[in-house]
């Protein structure tokens, strides 16, 4: 995973969205305890800076060193590099001991793990039988729907080639991803929450080229934001009667999973 995103990190950073507040509200009311928590995949620290509000420490990491020098720097979060996976020694040294674990928070990374080993490290981690997981995928921004139209479209047609092959959970809304932790909310997946960016067109076009795939393609010689793409998507930002440069409000949509590690994981 770390190599898709190494030369776009100061680009994620600047284009990816803001979960809200109410998300991480909802989450640590499902915690008994809110003195530890393990973000893991934490990129440049988005959800890792919101967990503060309700956690004593965050342990914040990722595989991917150049993410880290760009992520939001707090007191109570400890960035830690680690490599792609890790074994049960080196997550009680990188990490926490076992059981001391309130909450492990996944954000737009879940899908990229080696699972079987990741959630071995997760049961051992948390603390039972009440210690949660949480993760969560958001889809593609929602601005107005002429230009709404033109991305789905260039989503699969332009930058679907040069995806890699676990986006599709993305796209099935983590419906279909392997969470093996028993269920505290009846509706499996929840999408009741959506995270929101305000942009000029610009940021619009930052936070595209910082998908993975479109730095796939550039890495092959491949400009998939090619000039008549980016009129078509600025015909399309225009459509309800804005100026290019005018300030408007995308939204995400939030997919999230929640469980609790039970006494038989």
């Amino acid at each position: 995973m770390a190599k898709l995103f190494i030369k776009q990190a100061e680009q994620y950073a600047a284009g990816r969205p803001t979960y809200p507040a109410k998300l991480f509200e909802y989450i640590a009311s499902k915690t008994p305890n809110h003195d530890l928590v393990w973000d893991v995949g934490t990129g440049t620290g988005q959800a890792a800076h919101s967990l503060t509000a309700h956690y004593t420490t965050v342990i914040a990491t990722d595989t991917s060193p150049k993410q880290l020098d760009f992520a939001t720097k707090h007191p109570n979060i400890h960035y830690r590099h680690t490599p792609p996976t890790m074994s049960i020694a080196e997550v009680e040294q990188t990490v926490a001991p076992q059981g001391s674990v309130d909450l492990v928070t996944i954000a737009q990374a879940l899908h990229w793990f080696d699972l079987p080993s990741f959630y071995k490290n997760v049961r051992w981690v948390l603390k039972k039988p009440h210690g949660i997981i949480a993760a969560w995928c958001y889809t593609l921004p929602e601005v107005n729907s002429a230009i709404d139209a033109v991305l789905r479209r260039i989503y699969t047609t332009n930058f679907g080639p040069y995806w890699e092959a676990p986006r599709r959970f993305i796209d099935e809304e983590y419906k279909t991803i392997e969470f093996p932790f028993e269920s505290i909310d009846e509706e499996g997946t929840i999408t009741a929450f959506a995270a929101e960016k305000e942009m000029k067109f610009e940021d619009y076009l930052t936070y595209l080229r910082s998908w993975s795939s479109y730095q796939t393609a550039k890495g092959l010689g491949v400009e998939l934001l090619s000039n008549e793409v980016i009129e078509e998507l600025k015909k399309g930002w225009k459509e309800d009667g804005d100026m290019e440069n005018d300030i408007k409000v995308a939204k995400f949509p939030i997919h999230l999973k929640i469980g609790k590690v039970g006494n038989n994981n």
